[in-house]
């Protein structure tokens, strides 16, 4: 069964998506399938990867959180061979509006996951900034969520509320969700402030917080543009072996005795 992880921070701007992209394909990589659902009506996800708008117009995950297509129709095929996108578009705006008045609304994504989750060994999701019914699926079908959090004065601003969200999902909805990790994004190492929040995010969460940090890279804000994860840009950048050394950490704490041998990692 696949594990389902959760890209979730309401605060916008901290590398949400960069993370949800690249830890993707990073995990591709390492051999493991994968399947990445833009949840974010913007549909960065799907862009950077290389998917037009146009090309997911009629078939994306609004058609199947609205119940007119299955997951399986909607997946779209990417550059990395073990890596598939269910894409978003504005349409799916209009998914939180229709979904209040649906049965089991705050399930739609889950039981769609639940068709192909012998398939994929993860199920990354990327949410939008907010904590809405669409965020509200991917945390209830998810087993966890990974927060990223940049390394700036503001770091921890809106996290508690995600933290006690989360709570309640697991309280009335996902018994078994459960927080992955908190990934460091955006860290400026001449700057005295990013090692200070570094310093008090690991004093506070302690081993929730993984080890690798990802800087501020010029690389990886580029890549977007190119519909590129960073592994396509520039595999030797610092964004890329740092992208590498998270997917690796996810990778050890979900499969710790089935780790992928050199080969799968000659991919990268």
């Amino acid at each position: 069964m696949a594990k389902t992880i959760c890209i979730a921070n309401q605060k916008g701007g901290v590398g949400k998506t960069t993370t949800s992209v690249n830890l993707s394909s990073a995990l591709s990589s390492l051999g493991r399938r994968v399947l990445l659902i833009d949840m974010d009506p913007q549909g960065n996800a799907s862009s950077g990867l290389g998917i037009k708008r146009y090309e997911s117009q009629e078939s994306n995950i609004y058609h199947v959180l609205i119940g007119e297509k299955s997951l399986p129709e909607v997946i779209q095929k990417t550059k990395h061979d073990n890596l598939g996108v269910a894409t978003a578009n504005p349409d799916l705006v209009g998914a939180e509006i229709e979904l209040v008045d649906m049965p089991q609304r705050e399930y739609r994504l889950k039981n769609a996951i639940s068709q192909i989750a012998q398939d994929y060994d993860y199920v990354i999701i990327d949410c939008p900034p907010s904590l809405g019914l669409l965020t509200l699926n991917a945390l209830t079908a998810a087993d966890s969520f990974l927060v990223p959090l940049q390394c700036e004065y503001y770091a921890l601003e809106g996290l508690s509320q995600l933290l006690n969200t989360a709570g309640l999902i697991k309280k009335n909805l996902n018994p078994q969700l459960h927080i992955e990790g908190i990934a460091l994004t955006m860290f400026d190492t001449r700057n005295n402030l990013s090692h200070q929040v570094v310093s008090e995010i690991r004093n506070h969460f302690g081993e929730k917080v993984f080890s690798a940090i990802i800087p501020r890279n010029v690389r990886l804000s580029e890549a977007p543009s190119h519909g590129q994860s960073i592994f396509e840009y520039d595999n030797r950048s610092i964004g890329a072996l740092k992208y590498l050394e998270l997917a690796r950490e996810v990778d050890l704490r979900a499969f710790p005795v089935q780790q992928p041998t050199m080969m799968g990692e000659a991919n990268v």
